[in-house]
């Protein structure tokens, strides 16, 4: 019979039954089906800067980047991503040997992760976390270990003596997110340097994803892992030009570290891509090269969108989680009378034509999870009007 197998055993790799299809299709889906308004997948719904769409126009028009480009990425994007990390955090880096192109930040997470992990390793992850974390941990053969952030005093809170007590001799990586998505919370001063001391003390590699950095409001700020004393040559710093130039579907991410720690990671990325992106890792280039009244109103500009939506939230009943960072604003939704955030998001848009996100996806201990909801807030000014204003409908 055509089709089938013989075998009983399954078809999908038995690392990854656990994931299926992510949560982000089925409710966009969902947002299609119903019409509604999608604040659950976090793309937004403008282009970013025009110059810097032109510059990509340009690159293809003269040919440049039409093929494939150089393994580590073009040379003009690793020395502006390296004087990007020069500029703002004192950071030097050799493009040559210190700064890797890759897929965007995904693939730069996957690639890290292949490349430092052995089957039996343990990688302490900060939970809630992003799902390609878990699922690039499985694929590597390792095994996850989760320190959960917890509510208190309206922001997710980090734990360090559960952080401690996570680390055992076969812990190998400490897997970061700050700002962190979906908390929206950012890791102080002081927490960073705990956890710079703990690598150190344990040896430890960390990889930090650090996508949402120029993402930071109020009184935060981001102050990358690798600038802390003894964490210039173990930790593996990801970002991408995804979410800080408004051009997603570019898939323009890099790895930046210390020599042999990105030589690994390139080890693994050419079996991957290879490479991507070839004529907008030329836009990409001249975008880090911004006046820093870019970053200034972008950011001015994503913090008056997070109040809009946020106080939209709150009128409608929500507990809300004023995020520190990134777009997307974490809701409790027990002041509603709900507990079960996947019962709620399902019903949310045919209640009041929104889709959101349920937490507990991103949580291995789904219970701590269960009553939280994510909004993203990356849209048009008018489109988070509008969904204020159906969200209205649950406080009544």
């Amino acid at each position: 019979m055509t089709g089938m197998t013989s075998s009983a055993r399954p078809l999908l790799n038995r690392r990854l039954a656990e994931f299926g299809t992510t949560i982000f299709a089925e409710m966009s889906a969902l947002a299609l089906r119903t019409g509604a308004i999608n604040l659950g997948q976090g793309f937004p719904d403008t282009d970013g800067p025009e110059e810097v769409r032109e510059a990509a126009v340009r690159a293809l028009r003269d040919g440049r980047g039409n093929q494939y480009p150089p393994g580590p990425g073009i040379p003009e994007l690793r020395t502006a991503i390296a004087a990007h990390q020069q500029r703002r955090y004192g950071l030097t880096l050799d493009p040559d040997t210190e700064v890797l192109v890759t897929a965007g930040a995904t693939e730069a997470i996957a690639a890290s992760l292949l490349a430092l992990l052995e089957p039996g390793d343990e990688v302490v992850a900060l939970e809630p976390y992003y799902d390609s974390y878990a699922a690039c941990i499985a694929m590597a053969g390792a095994t996850r270990v989760p320190v959960t952030l917890r509510p208190r005093e309206g922001r997710f809170h980090l734990d360090l003596d559960e952080l401690r007590d996570a680390v055992t001799d076969r812990t190998r990586l400490l897997l970061l997110n700050t700002p962190h998505n979906p908390t929206g919370t950012v890791l102080t001063r002081e927490e960073l340097t705990a956890i710079a001391e703990l690598a150190v003390e344990r040896d430890l590699l960390v990889v930090t994803d650090e996508v949402y950095e120029h993402l930071v409001f109020d009184d935060a700020e981001h102050v990358p892992l690798a600038t802390f004393p003894g964490m210039r040559d173990r930790t593996v710093t990801i970002s991408s030009a995804g979410k800080t130039f408004s051009f997603t579907g570019w898939k323009v991410g890099w790895v930046t570290g210390a020599p042999d720690l990105v030589a690994a990671v390139r080890s693994a990325k050419q079996f991957l891509t290879y490479v991507a992106s070839g004529p907008f890792q030329y836009a990409v280039a001249e975008a880090l090269r911004l006046p820093d009244s870019y970053f200034a109103d972008f950011r001015a500009n994503m913090l008056a969108k997070r109040d809009l939506l946020a106080g939209g939230l709150e009128r409608a009943g929500f507990k809300v989680f004023r995020p520190a960072g990134t777009y997307f604003i974490t809701t409790d939704i027990r002041p509603l009378g709900e507990n079960d955030g996947f019962t709620f998001c399902r019903a949310l848009p045919e209640r009041c034509g929104v889709v959101a996100i349920p937490n507990a996806v991103f949580y291995d201990h789904r219970e701590q999870g269960a009553p939280f909801v994510r909004f993203a807030f990356c849209k048009r000014t008018g489109v988070l009007e509008e969904a204020a204003s159906r969200l209205k409908t649950l406080a009544a």
